[in-house]
């Protein structure tokens, strides 16, 4: 199929223009069909990153959540708080339900399925750290990290190529959702949590905290993750994360003018 714009176009130029603009005709078919090619290409590239995503997601949620030996009540809550998220269909969350049980199968190993995952998405680092946050959130879910879940989270974030600096200011960031829920900060560790999800030092000057915070909330934004290969349907996901950015902003923002 590749030639059918080369033979319209020639076509189409001969019977207007003769010879020469048969040979215009080829010309333009020729990169027509270059053109039709490669948007086949992204658009097939853009469901496989979709679909590994969704399968890699709930495959490591089940093996995270079964991290320290049991999968809790809150944590299967969280998953299914996910999926709503997500609003899957009837099917889509059967299949979400399998790819979970799998991961929480003894056996599982998760370096090979994360690995395939850095195949598919490794040239998108940001779709990876929202993945990854999708895993530390449900690991958040009953309150707390258990250590063996930390360091399931931790193996998972290493396999991705996510620095261990990185990989704290994410914790931070989802445990300041989970320590003080979204609200004014009260407690110097809710205080050094936002400061760790903005990647900052509490020595850093205002300007510094705004621009960290503003490079955050960019990498968050929901357009531009889909455009990366985010389902459509995580946008709520991508939104909450942005409030969670938002908060912790906050948080330093009303400590800065409270101690000035």
């Amino acid at each position: 199929m590749a030639w059918i714009g080369k033979v319209l176009g020639a076509g189409l130029g001969f019977w207007i223009f003769g010879w020469i603009g048969a040979g215009v005709g080829l010309l333009l078919g020729h990169f027509l069909d270059r053109f039709v090619g490669r948007i086949k290409r992204v658009g097939g590239q853009l469901l496989e990153v979709q679909k590994s995503f969704f399968d890699t997601t709930f495959t490591t949620l089940g093996f995270v959540s079964k991290a320290d030996g049991r999968v809790s009540e809150a944590e299967i809550r969280a998953t299914e708080a996910v999926m709503a998220q997500m609003r899957l269909t009837k099917a889509r969350r059967r299949e979400a339900i399998r790819a979970f049980n799998r991961g929480k199968a003894p056996g599982f190993d998760p370096d090979a399925t994360i690995r395939r995952f850095v195949q598919v998405c490794g040239s998108q680092p940001t779709l990876m750290r929202v993945f990854l946050e999708i895993q530390i959130q449900v690991a958040f879910a009953d309150g707390r990290v258990d250590p063996a879940e930390r360091e399931a989270l931790l193996r998972i974030a290493r396999l991705l190529g996510v620095p261990d600096a990185d990989f704290a200011r994410l914790e931070a960031l989802l445990a300041g959702h989970y320590q003080r829920g979204p609200g004014a900060p009260n407690t110097a560790e809710a205080l050094t949590n936002a400061y760790r999800a903005l990647g900052v030092e509490k020595s850093a000057t205002d300007a510094e905290v705004k621009r960290a915070y503003r490079k955050l909330m960019s990498e968050h934004h929901p357009d531009k993750l889909i455009a990366k290969g985010l389902p459509d349907s995580m946008v709520e996901l991508a939104k909450e994360r942005s409030q969670e950015i938002q908060n912790a902003y906050e948080t330093v923002r009303r400590s800065r003018e409270r101690r000035g």
